[in-house]
């Protein structure tokens, strides 16, 4: 759908109101350096998902074969506004924020073999039409069931607590795993896990398998919804990964599965809390 400024009967910004279009961004015009960056985070991201292991000197090489004068200073200012990072073992080269309460791994050798002993969760960049958004997703390890999911134009916690708190009314894991990003240790996050009994497990910095179940979730929501569609709001957006992990929980067979839905297998538990309180 697009917007007729010539409309008779329907102004601009009630046009913008019905395809959920921001009234700013019908108006703004990107200036070419915005409007380049975009491209640039768009191929940095669809590398990444193919190459998680790459870093800035790679993406940056990749980039430059196919025919962009980029270099490691601006690859990096954008793989940190991305919020990416090479998932491959290196050197401690930063400290933990000192307000933060450090948690160790958890589940190093520990046989994941049921559902609600351990959740992970993890965050992703989704490119739109013009801009993009973050995804926070939260998926039960052994069953690979998304619990919840939410999108934001920032990268504030906000967004996260509210998927944390949908996915705590379906059920409550023994260990919550994530990686040490500012989301999920702020006190705000930390809190309600703490509040309901749930230990809290985190990567270690550089670690190369410690969250793997997610980065393979968002391959398959990349190049299955989100690389096959051009998001033109965030609102598309919300829609089209509504869909997609409707899909992906209830249709989308795996073969470490046994060819079954994530559905299937988390559902398979015994009558528990979670059963518990969906009667309630």
């Amino acid at each position: 759908m697009m917007i007729e400024p010539k409309h008779k009967r329907i102004s601009i910004s009630h046009q913008c109101d019905l395809i959920g279009l921001p009234r700013a961004s019908y108006y703004y015009a990107p200036k070419g350096d915005d409007r380049y960056n975009q491209q640039m985070m768009n191929l940095i991201d669809e590398q990444f998902t193919k190459t998680p292991f790459y870093g800035v000197p790679r993406i940056t090489a990749c980039l430059r074969r196919q025919g962009h004068e980029v270099n490691p200073k601006r690859i990096r200012r954008l793989m940190r506004r991305m919020g990416l990072e090479a998932i491959y073992p290196k050197k401690r080269l930063s400290k933990a924020h000192p307000a933060r309460k450090k948690y160790p791994y958890l589940l190093r050798d520990v046989l994941i073999d049921r559902p609600d002993q351990a959740w992970c969760a993890d965050i992703t960049y989704v490119r739109l039409q013009q801009g993009f958004v973050y995804l926070v997703a939260i998926m039960d390890w052994h069953s690979r069931y998304v619990l919840a999911w939410d999108i934001s134009i920032t990268m504030d916690a906000a967004f996260c607590i509210q998927a944390l708190e949908q996915a705590l009314t379906i059920s409550r894991p023994e260990i919550f795993n994530s990686d040490q990003g500012v989301q999920f240790t702020s006190a705000d996050f930390t809190s309600v896990l703490e509040r309901e009994g749930v230990r809290i497990s985190m990567d270690g910095r550089g670690r190369v398998y410690d969250n793997i179940f997610v980065e393979r979730l968002w391959r398959s929501v990349k190049y299955e919804e989100v690389y096959l569609h051009q998001y033109l709001t965030v609102a598309d957006a919300r829609r089209g990964l509504e869909r997609y992990f409707h899909f992906y929980n209830m249709e989308r067979i795996h073969e470490s599965l046994g060819y079954q839905t994530p559905h299937e297998i988390y559902y398979e538990k015994p009558l528990n809390q979670k059963q518990t309180k969906q009667a309630a």
